[in-house]
């Protein structure tokens, strides 16, 4: 699944919830899941870890497409390694 997949199915799935939450509450939700992955990353499993960035993901796409992001175009921004030097690796 690509990052525009994602952002459909995130949609149709929870999209009327999402919007009625709005986008505050849903930055909140973010924050809190960043949270969450941070304390596995330093203390959980490997399915811990991997749980919480699919967490992540999601609510970083229901955050997207309220406020009408596409990921898939904004991600392009590193296509060509840093976005300020365009190097690989960075050599700013």
């Amino acid at each position: 699944m690509d990052l525009r997949e994602l952002q459909d199915v995130i949609d149709r799935t929870y999209g009327e919830r999402d919007r009625e939450r709005g986008v505050a509450p849903t930055v909140a939700w973010l924050a809190e899941e960043f949270g969450e992955l941070a304390q596995a990353v330093r203390k959980g499993t490997p399915a811990q870890v991997a749980h919480e960035f699919s967490d992540v993901l999601a609510w970083l796409a229901t955050l997207a497409n309220q406020v009408d992001v596409d990921l898939t175009e904004v991600v392009d921004r590193y296509r060509d390694g840093c976005p300020k030097c365009s190097a690989i690796p960075c050599s700013c």
